[in-house]
């Protein structure tokens, strides 16, 4: 009955949205999504400033070298028994990243530790009898990078 019925409206044409804006209404909705991770965006830029990928770090990186890490902050640590150290995690396309930050670091970087999103490290790596992990020495706030994606981590109160 109503096929027949006359319509007076002129179809709507909807743009099709951009990969990134699907992803972070996907974060925004379920807090993740099934399509590409959001780093593997921006990841182009972050090559530019010699970030390397998680991936890259576990295959590549030598014990005590120098490296850059960025990533999605997924966890903030720090254990009573650590005296003042603060654990992070930071997620990118490809896995991720144990951060250590010792007590001065994380004073004179406070604010950007405990609020980037995206947080990026510059610092020591460190890999021993299988365990891997990078000792911050700066750490620079890319939140901007993510545009409207929204993200939240699990933290220490």
């Amino acid at each position: 009955m109503l096929r027949q019925a006359r319509t007076f409206e002129d179809p709507v044409d909807f743009a099709t949205p951009e990969e990134g804006a699907e992803i972070a209404d996907d974060y925004g909705t379920v807090g993740l999504s099934l399509r590409r991770h959001p780093l593997a965006i921006i990841r182009p830029k972050l090559a530019e400033w010699g970030i390397k990928t998680s991936e890259e770090l576990r295959v590549r990186a030598k014990d005590r070298q120098t490296v850059r890490a960025s990533g999605i902050v997924t966890h903030r640590q720090r254990p009573g028994t650590a005296n003042g150290v603060v654990f992070a995690t930071l997620e990118d396309e490809t896995g991720t990243v144990n951060i250590i930050v010792w007590p001065q670091v994380a004073e004179e970087q406070r604010t950007v530790l405990l609020g980037a999103k995206l947080l990026s490290v510059e610092g020591t790596w460190q890999s021993e009898k299988g365990v891997q992990s990078l000792v911050a020495a700066k750490l620079v706030d890319h939140t901007p990078l993510l545009g409207t994606l929204r993200t939240s981590s699990r933290d220490f109160r």
